[in-house]
């Protein structure tokens, strides 16, 4: 039987490799691991076997082990995260983390906004991973091979703009377990967001395929035909209305790149201040100047988009225990909605002394 008849389909997301091969009708049953080392001739057998150890390796929407003989028809799928690269070494930093949780597989972190995940063009020092690097060589942690890259334990991030709850692996086994479960959407992420207006319904669901904007191509674009991008998908309700701009929960099926805010942009409300899509100005109130006045003090008092990632859960890799995280609201967000919550009340004070002197 010629191996290449199989039918493979591979695709790549920023941090994990998804492989789904339909195994031709002529295949002799052979081991699993052997099968996928044949077929997937880019990737180690250390990682094939890695990855069917963490349950990341289905076959017919079942995990198996490594001994499982591979039989004609069968519908295999594989995630695995993707291998160090090859990049020059990154500069470890002495940068405080705001670590609220470790052991030897993981360490869940607090991001400030403001804060680069990963080193990049404009930002090879004062990033996250440079911070992880000093953190792991000054504590002389276990880590992963290869961990002097800008691949250092993550499977997954959020904006430079965005506060909240990253979760990052010390070991090959918990990054390949914790990808399985990015991948599969078995991890909650709950967002809070402060956006313009408020959504009607009061809670449900955004939907639809998010790529390159056409025009610009730092933006994201939601296409509700899936013509072109990933498909995702985003549960939303609505906390509190603030009259002209409402607290959002966001809950996160897929995490494609700016999810929430494109998905909030798209069914008309865009997130308070962010300015790539369209909430850095004033969309909803009054033409009073005391008004324009009162929300540009509020775009002062948090200059960054209203996006805090406020709960993580997953299960731990090592143990099989479900771990749950919560992020209080930064002081930015915090003040912001504090003076948004105040003028609800002068303006529901003067309604009340309206219909009382009626």
């Amino acid at each position: 039987m010629n191996i290449d008849e199989d039918i493979t389909q591979s695709f790549s997301d920023e941090y994990y490799d998804f492989h789904e091969i339909l195994v031709d009708p002529g295949q002799g049953h052979i081991r699993i691991d052997k099968f996928l080392c044949d077929r997937l001739k880019q990737v180690s057998r250390n990682r094939i076997q890695g990855a069917i150890k963490v349950g990341a390796v289905r076959v017919n929407q079942l995990e198996v082990k490594p001994n499982y003989k591979v039989r004609p028809g069968d519908r295999i799928d594989m995630v695995i995260p993707k291998p160090p690269g090859e990049g020059s070494r990154l500069l470890p930093q002495d940068i405080p983390l705001n670590i609220i949780y470790e052991d030897d597989a993981l360490l869940v972190l607090n991001k400030p906004a403001g804060m680069v995940v990963h080193p990049g063009v404009g930002h090879q020092k004062n990033t996250l991973v440079n911070a992880l690097a000093y953190h792991f060589a000054d504590h002389s942690l276990p880590v992963m091979e290869g961990n002097q890259n800008n691949r250092i334990g993550l499977v997954h991030r959020i904006d430079r703009n965005t506060s909240g709850l990253l979760v990052v692996a010390k070991t090959e086994y918990a990054m390949s377990h914790l990808a399985k479960q990015f991948f599969r959407h078995t991890i909650e992420r709950r967002y809070v967001a402060l956006v313009w207006g408020e959504p009607e319904p009061l809670q449900g669901k955004v939907e639809g395929h998010i790529g390159r904007h056409p025009r610009f191509p730092t933006l994201r674009h939601c296409f509700p035909d899936g013509a072109e991008g990933k498909w995702s998908l985003t549960h939303y309700r609505t906390i509190e209305p603030l009259y002209y701009v409402s607290l959002v929960e966001c809950q996160l099926e897929t995490g494609r790149t700016h999810q929430i805010r494109v998905h909030m942009k798209h069914i008309g409300h865009p997130l308070f201040g962010d300015d790539k899509y369209g909430g850095g100005e004033i969309l909803k109130g009054t033409l009073y100047s005391k008004y324009k006045q009162f929300v540009h003090q509020c775009f002062t008092l948090l200059p960054r988009h209203a996006l805090h990632a406020r709960t993580l859960g997953f299960e731990h890799p090592e143990t099989g225990k479900w771990m749950q995280f919560e992020s209080e609201l930064p002081s930015d967000f915090e003040k912001c909605l504090h003076a948004w919550r105040e003028y609800v009340a002068e303006r529901k004070s003067k309604t009340n002394v309206g219909n009382d002197e009626a």
